[in-house]
């Protein structure tokens, strides 16, 4: 079931969801058979239900009873976003660091390692790590979650970036120890960052949003970091042109 986001009843179902008044959204759930797994928007952008208490900047009030009503009345946990990606409410709460929802949809079954994110059509780690919100980016490994080089280079965990050099499929490819290097100084791990550069990690390599390592640690106020990268010899990108 598609719903305008116009249509009173998308407009109450909402409003229940965003105040957490989660005895009023029961009472339209068991109003309206299919609520549950119904899309607010139009054939070409639709969200389902457990999409908005994941949507920006999250952290509804009594978001996790939210999800665990919606569920209950027959809502997909899995469901994706019908746009311009595939994402999941399980990418969506994880790309707002809220912890508690995140926490509520993977015991609901939600795919810890669902594909189709924004980030290279990634999984929710992939998220969380790219836009920086570390709580909801450590619950993940905490609770299992598929790692890339990149993904544990920015969360600092020494022992997985190490397990990457010494397992039986051999060295990483120079731009991905590049990648992971940038990573690091994005996630303010200064003792990682130098182990990468002493593995070949090229510290000038610009990566994402046209940024060098420098550039993303100075973005995210690592300053001691930007210090020590600049001792090593990073650049700006606007310093490489």
């Amino acid at each position: 079931m598609l719903i305008d986001t116009t249509a009173p009843l998308a407009r109450a179902a909402v409003e229940a969801i965003r105040t957490g008044d989660v005895t009023a959204l029961q009472d339209l759930l068991t109003a309206h058979p299919g609520l549950a797994t119904a899309r607010v928007g139009t054939m070409k952008t639709a969200r389902p239900l457990l999409h908005i208490v994941t949507d920006w900047p999250g952290h509804l009030p009594d978001g996790p009873r939210t999800v665990t009503a919606l569920v209950a009345a027959g809502a997909d946990v899995n469901a994706r976003f019908t746009g311009a990606h595939r994402e999941s409410a399980l990418h969506w709460a994880a790309s707002c660091d809220d912890v508690p929802v995140l926490d509520a949809l993977l015991d609901l079954g939600a795919d810890i390692d669902a594909d189709g994110g924004v980030i290279g059509d990634g999984t929710p780690l992939a998220d969380a790590v790219a836009f920086g919100q570390w709580k909801c980016a450590r619950r993940l490994v905490e609770r299992g979650a598929r790692m890339t080089l990149w993904q544990v280079a920015a969360l600092g965990e020494a022992d997985r970036v190490a397990a990457f050099f010494t397992s039986e499929s051999g060295h990483p490819a120079a731009e991905d120890v590049s990648a992971a290097l940038w990573c690091a100084c994005h996630g303010g791990q200064q003792r990682t960052a130098d182990y990468l550069l002493r593995r070949g990690g090229d510290i000038n390599w610009i990566g994402y949003d046209r940024l060098t390592a420098l550039d993303a640690a100075h973005r995210e106020g690592h300053d001691t970091l930007v210090t020590w990268l600049r001792e090593q010899g990073a650049k700006s990108a606007g310093e490489l042109v």
